[in-house]
């Protein structure tokens, strides 16, 4: 586990210079008159007391020093405020790895600095969507089995939509983190988090501590609404809450990753950071809250000129429009019963070959139990039979349009770097100024439910996994 770097810590300079001079070049034989037997003593003595002195105070800082600073960096700190852990889970939707780069971000970078980061950010789960994405982050389970497979998906069993305003609890698998805390007795907050609006389990979303999702609120008073939290009696203050920006995602959609739009709404944000541990630390508990930022997915430009069209391998297949459930970034397509989904591919795969389709090299088809299996995107039935994998940047379309338009986009393979969001933990249960390998979101269940102590449900997170980011209790 690494030290902070503070200059405070290092080891002082040791001198090269030596402590006596002794010149051999006078080679006289002259003999010098014997200094008096007192002195002979006496000067000796003084260097010896001083040399050791000296050694002394150097053993003894370097000793206390490193001491201090391995109580801070490997051994969580006490709370010093609150009465019990708290951890405060904020998103900010669509934060690519990186985006912290292009402008000043002075209280994100606070928070890096005294805090974990993972290096070259947080691994989104597949397909790298807002709605999937937020609800494995709460869970520990991959989309295949906490049932939220895409933003918009029909269930062939109940022969029903899922819309991001779907609140029934059939939809929603697993056991949401809000849900795990209510159920060990302790109180959960959500200000914006997909699914948090659904009563399921313990959780009946209380109107004092679950706001039903309204982007037009504005992020001041998101802040200013968890900040009130912390006013209430120390035993009142939910042990668990979320925060949610719908920046910079929202930009990167209409203009993509790289335009000044963007960088103003990192600016945003971190201003918003700023305002959060400003209230946090008038209320003297900033140094007691353990707080997550994170995102739940990247973005990358994509142009009209990329563009693949199914309409293009008709002369192999038709893919008729009522068969597609999702065109970008993930194609899904479901087929009626009477057609095999193997030949579908087959013969899509044919076509995108033959160098006859625009771009179809860019696109490669699979009946779903054959997609890699590091996407862990087959076990279930709301998964359409056939998933197309399209190359970064790329997009599907039924037919040619002439549409000229450049954006931005998100849902492709989360092996692609620009995919990737953030992670910083911040606060007594982890380390300053360490820097930790790029780990799935799956893991931030479990790595919650240690900071709480508290028993999760079972989920796809490694139990061992908390151990390789947090401190140890002191």
């Amino acid at each position: 586990m690494a030290v902070p770097t503070k200059e405070e810590d290092e080891d002082p300079p040791i001198s090269s210079t030596s402590l006596l001079s002794f010149d051999t070049d006078d080679c006289s034989t002259s003999i010098p008159p014997k200094p008096p037997f007192s002195s002979v003593i006496f000067t000796p003595l003084i260097l010896v007391t001083c040399v050791s002195l000296s050694t002394a105070i150097i053993f003894a800082y370097l000793f206390f020093s490193h001491s201090s600073v391995s109580f801070i960096s490997h051994v969580s700190r006490p709370l010093q405020k609150l009465k019990h852990p708290v951890v405060l889970l904020i998103s900010s939707d669509g934060f690519r790895f990186g985006y912290q780069y292009k402008t000043d971000t002075p209280n994100i970078d606070r928070l890096i600095r005294n805090g974990t980061e993972a290096e070259l950010g947080l691994i989104p789960v597949f397909p790298t969507l807002t709605f999937p994405n937020h609800y494995a982050i709460v869970t520990g389970l991959y989309p295949a089995y906490h049932g939220i497979i895409n933003n918009i998906f029909l269930d062939p069993n109940i022969r029903e939509p899922f819309t991001m305003a779907s609140y029934d609890p059939k939809w929603w698998l697993g056991e949401p983190l809000w849900e795990t805390v209510v159920n060990h007795g302790l109180k959960a907050a959500t200000y914006f988090w997909p699914g948090s609006e659904v009563n399921k389990g313990g959780w009946t979303c209380p109107e004092s501590l679950c706001k039903i999702y309204n982007g037009s609120v504005p992020f001041e008073e998101r802040v200013d609404t968890v900040l009130n939290y912390f006013d209430l009696p120390n035993s009142e203050i939910p042990s668990f809450m979320t925060l949610y920006f719908g920046d910079p995602d929202h930009q990167g959609h209409k203009v993509g990753p790289d335009d000044p739009q963007i960088t103003e709404a990192i600016a945003r944000v971190d201003g918003m950071i700023g305002k959060l541990i400003q209230g946090l630390e008038a209320r003297g508990v900033f140094e007691d809250v353990n707080i997550i930022m994170l995102g739940d997915h990247g973005m990358v430009g994509t142009c009209d000129k990329k563009l693949i069209f199914l309409e293009d391998l008709a002369r192999w297949i038709k893919i008729p429009k009522d068969w597609i459930q999702s065109y970008s970034p993930l194609l899904s397509i479901r087929p009626p019963p009477s057609y095999s989904s193997k030949d579908v591919v087959t013969k899509m795969n044919e076509g995108l070959k033959s160098g006859k389709v625009k771009n179809g090299q860019y696109l490669k088809v699979y009946v779903k139990e054959e997609l890699p299996d590091r996407l862990h995107y087959s076990e279930s039935d709301r998964i359409p039979p056939i998933i197309g994998l399209i190359d970064e940047a790329f997009k599907v379309e039924q037919k040619s349009s002439k549409r000229n338009e450049c954006g931005g986009s998100h849902g492709y393979d989360n092996a692609f770097f620009s995919m990737r969001s953030i992670f910083i933990g911040h606060g007594p249960k982890f380390a300053r100024g360490r820097k930790v390998p790029s780990f799935e979101n799956v893991q931030i269940y479990n790595m919650v439910t240690t900071i709480l102590n508290i028993q999760g449900a079972s989920n796809n997170g490694t139990s061992s996994f908390p151990k390789t980011i947090l401190l140890p209790s002191h």
